[in-house]
């Protein structure tokens, strides 16, 4: 059984214990995680236990415990990346990667490190997800498809064959992408927006057809 904190203390960070916990659930005989708590930075550490789990810090108990593997959990993917590259500058530690048991996994699915995939969603088959990639709930991702690193998918988002996000492009809740579209660097697609075309990187799509509707700043 291997160790594993998770970063971040909020609603994120509460689905993720459940995630790992529905996986030990799936595996009785030999669960494959121990959870030994929650750290997160000073100003979030909001309660001393999370679901009878403790929070154990902040980056300084990770320096500290070399022997875990992390799992990062904040949706924001800006905010996400920040976080791990805050981790590797200081301990690089070990990111897992985590599928939920009742989400459905083709052949040739890759998953980079520090990924998480919740309950409910289908990858069908050859479909490339980065590092620190999230889908939440019930998400479809169709054949031959590439999401970047830190791509953030709301839950209940499909995509159609094809499809490219580059990294930390993010998906809002009930979003949808026709096949073989492109949505640039660190843009954002509105909940329930279609996207029918081509995004550029660092904007704001609304609406079905989805259409930009305000620039984002650079990460």
């Amino acid at each position: 059984m291997k160790r594993i904190v998770i970063f971040g203390a909020g609603g994120h960070g509460r689905e993720v214990l459940q995630l790992l916990r529905d996986i030990n659930a799936a595996s009785p005989d030999a669960p494959p995680w121990q959870v030994a708590g929650f750290i997160a930075d000073a100003g979030m550490q909001s309660a001393l236990t999370i679901h009878g789990l403790p929070m154990l810090g902040g980056l300084e108990w990770l320096t500290a415990n070399d022997d875990v593997d992390i799992v990062v959990a904040i949706g924001a993917p800006r905010a996400r990346r920040a976080v791990v590259q805050r981790i590797e500058q200081s301990c690089g530690a070990r990111f897992a990667s985590l599928s939920h048991p009742r989400s459905c996994i083709g052949q040739g699915v890759e998953m980079g490190p520090g990924t998480i995939i919740f309950a409910g969603c289908v990858l069908t088959t050859d479909i490339v997800l980065g590092r620190h990639v999230h889908l939440n709930a019930c998400c479809n991702v169709s054949h031959d498809s590439r999401l970047g690193d830190f791509t953030t998918f709301g839950p209940g988002v499909h995509t159609g064959g094809g499809v490219s996000l580059h990294e930390g492009a993010e998906m809002g809740t009930a979003g949808a992408a026709i096949p073989r579209v492109q949505i640039g660097a660190w843009s954002m697609v509105g909940a329930g927006a279609v996207v029918t075309r081509d995004l550029p990187p660092c904007v704001l799509a609304m609406g079905v057809p989805a259409r930009v509707v305000k620039s984002l700043p650079a990460p």
